[in-house]
């Protein structure tokens, strides 16, 4: 049996949950601001990719500070990943054409909309929590309270990207 690395398994993660909070600083001191996005991967560049309208704030707050955080959840398998990195926002047409699909026109009429953007995470860190799932989680709380232990809720690890 093969043993995934826990590169490998933020990966997957990400892969399967697909749609994130994007986290970024504000303009305004020190605050932060969260937004839904949806990640479209390229595992083997290591890269994270968006594509957003350069008529939101969020571009402008990525030319004043590049670090970001991605935070993915499925809180009912109980999978989380959250990822710090460094964002980066072109106008890239090819790259736009590239990653163009059909959940993008819900946004913009063609992928030649001259307000679209691409954003490219570079990821540096992660962490990620897998759990087995809600029944057997479920199980192990139950066994835990009863034994006075701490149950195993499933694996979680910080992880270089």
């Amino acid at each position: 049996m093969t043993h995934k690395t826990d590169s490998q398994i933020v990966w997957d993660l990400i892969k399967k949950l697909r749609v994130c909070m994007l986290v970024t600083h504000s303009n305004k001191a020190g605050d932060l601001r969260a937004r839904p996005m949806t990640a479209l991967l390229n595992v083997d560049d290591e890269a994270i990719y968006f594509l957003t309208d350069v008529r939101k704030q969020k571009d402008d707050e990525i030319e004043s500070d590049q670090n970001i955080c991605l935070a993915f959840a499925d809180s009912s398998a109980h999978q989380y990943v959250s990822l710090t990195g460094i964002a980066t926002v072109s106008n890239d047409r090819e790259k736009i054409a590239e990653l163009w699909s059909a959940a993008a026109q819900l946004w913009w009429n063609s992928k030649d909309d001259p307000n679209i953007r691409v954003l490219h995470i570079m990821p540096l860190r992660a962490e990620y929590w897998d759990s087995p799932g809600s029944i057997v989680t479920k199980v192990k709380m139950v066994a835990a309270a009863l034994t006075g232990g701490r149950p195993n809720l499933g694996e979680n690890s910080k992880v270089e990207l």
